[in-house]
This record gives structure tokens, sequence and C-alpha cells, in this order.
């Protein structure tokens, strides 16, 4: 049963990715918004027409439509809109949308060439397509209302938006402060930790972003907020952010210090760490847990307490 509550009522749409349901969120304000929108497979449109329903809503009420980041599981229902609806948004969900044949050589030469640096054999290399292929389940649509730090968010007064990049370099948030609401995206969830993916940098030239401190930067960010709520993109609401994030914090740390156990007994590429701790799921879910090995090793290395050598094998880590 789909209710309101505090003008927020939730959708829960159905995924083909292991993550399972993507919330949605409808907001009453001046602008019916609704934030996020499921990836772009027919059983979207049909929760989406079904949710609306409950509520006594039709697809063409929605006033404008807000993404927390690019990622499919987020943005592909935007499809089944009319074209003409207001899209907001980070600006850099442009990178993502309209991917062209440019842009996908560079962001697979990018891939490439940090397989190798990370020890990845040519046959895992190879998944690199399936990479490609959830990017079709996105959107082709352009940005129409660009958000970022500190602004209110257009027929949705106050609210306000904040940037909180790790998850996904576009990820933004949006806070009521009067009754200490958050619009998390995948931010925070109750039962698992965001995955920070690994992206490219979109100005050429510049360093890869390094995810997980920006995660960690964006959640410590959270407990400078006077939030009470979480709506998040998977799962439940959660009512105690700030314990959670506290756990959170610990846990990544904590899994870091297993990392660098495994570096002190052998010196090895991230590739190798990543047998090791994913040794069950490792080659069905590759870009996700490189990403998330990958992460730990940014981390360590920020703390100084490993060092990377470049060998003909890849990086190889070692604790100093």
């Amino acid at each position: 049963m789909i209710n309101w509550e505090n003008n927020i009522a939730q959708i829960a749409i159905p995924t083909p990715f292991p993550v399972g349901d993507i919330n949605a969120y409808l907001i009453k304000g001046d602008a019916l918004t609704l934030v996020d929108t499921g990836t772009k497979i027919p059983a979207t449109k049909e929760v989406i027409q079904a949710g609306l329903k409950e509520l006594d809503l039709e697809m063409s009420d929605i006033d404008q439509i807000l993404l927390t980041h690019h990622h499919p599981d987020h943005v592909g229902g935007v499809e089944f809109f009319s074209s003409d609806i207001p899209l907001l948004g980070h600006a850099e969900n442009e990178f993502w949308f309209n991917m062209t044949q440019e842009k996908m050589d560079k962001y697979e030469k990018f891939f490439v060439d940090l397989a190798k640096d990370m020890g990845v054999p040519n046959d895992f290399i190879n998944q690199i397509g399936s990479l490609k292929n959830s990017l079709k389940l996105g959107c082709n649509r352009s940005i129409t209302h660009a958000l970022k730090e500190g602004d209110s968010v257009p027929g949705l007064p106050g609210w306000t938006v904040y940037e909180t990049p790790g998850h996904a370099g576009t990820h933004i948030v949006l806070l009521r402060e009067e009754d200490g609401a958050l619009i998390g995206g995948d931010l925070l969830l109750q039962h698992v930790s965001p995955n920070p993916i690994i992206e490219p940098p979109l100005t050429e030239g510049e360093s890869r972003p390094k995810a997980q401190l920006l995660l960690n930067a964006s959640l410590r960010r959270l407990l400078q907020m006077p939030i009470q709520s979480v709506y998040a993109g998977h799962g439940e609401v959660i009512r105690e952010p700030e314990a959670l994030i506290h756990k959170r914090l610990a846990s990544q740390h904590n899994r870091a210090m297993k990392v660098k156990d495994m570096l002190n007994e052998k010196p090895t590429t991230v590739f190798g760490i990543c047998q090791q701790l994913f040794p069950k799921v490792y080659k069905q879910q590759f870009p996700l847990t490189i990403s998330e090995t990958l992460a730990q090793l940014d981390y360590l290395e920020d703390l100084r307490e490993i060092k990377g050598e470049e060998t003909e094998h890849g990086i190889v880590y070692s604790v100093k």
C-alpha cells in the first residue's frame, strides 16, 4: 500500500540488477516531483503507473523529474515520460546520458588501462562489455535544470541540494531542514554499504576520482546536517541515520585493515586482493567486486599504510 508521509510517497520499482528494487519518491510541492525512475524495462512503467494509481494520480500529473545520480537503475524510467518534462539533476549527468561512440571509446580505454594496472587477466577485462550493457538501461535525455550545492529545488520550497559524490560522481541528496527529511539516493542504505563505483575522470588529463574517499567525506557531511529520516534509494526508510553512518564508516575501515593484513602476508595486485576478499562471487560480480577492492587500497594509500610498485603484472601493493 502506497501512502503519503509528510508529503513524500515511495514507489518500489523492480530492477534486473542484484541490488533489487529501487525506490522512487513522489514529493508534493508547488510542482509534483518524481525523484528517480527505475531502469528502462517495461516493468518499470507498469509499476510506476500502478503506484500513481494508488495515489489517484497518472504519469501526466508529474510536473518534473529529479535524479539523485546517473546509474541506470535510477534514470532509465525517464524514457517512459514525455520528452517535454523538466529533468533536474547534477550537470555531470550529461556525460553519462546520450553516450556517443567517442565517449564510449574513451570510457573503454580508461577501464582497459586501469585493469592492466590492477593486474586483471584478459578474461576479466572482457567483462567491461557488461558495463556497456548496463548503460543501455539508462536514458537518452538531457538535464534541463542543473542542480548544484546549496541550490533550492525548483517547485519544492524548503528543499536544499547537497552534492555527495562517492557512490557516483553525480550524486546529490535533498534535505528538508524543517523536519530533517533527507532524500538520500544511494549514499546511505539500511542493509548494505553503497559500492564506491570506479569512474573515469570527466576531464581529460585529470586523475581518477578516489570513490571511497569521496564517499566517506559525503557520509561525514551527513553527520553535520539536522537529519531525522533518510528516504533511501534501496530498502526501507532509515530512522536512526547517525548510528548507521558511524557503523558504515567503521565497517569500511575494518575491511581496509583486513586488506592490509592480507598484504602484510603477501604483496599482490588489486585483482589478487579481490580474489581473497570475494572468493565466491568475484567472477559473477566482477565490476562491483573490483570497484570495492580498489576502494580499500585507495583508502589505505591515503592513510600511507601501503605503497604500490609498478611491475609487468600490474601494480603490486605492499605494507610500508
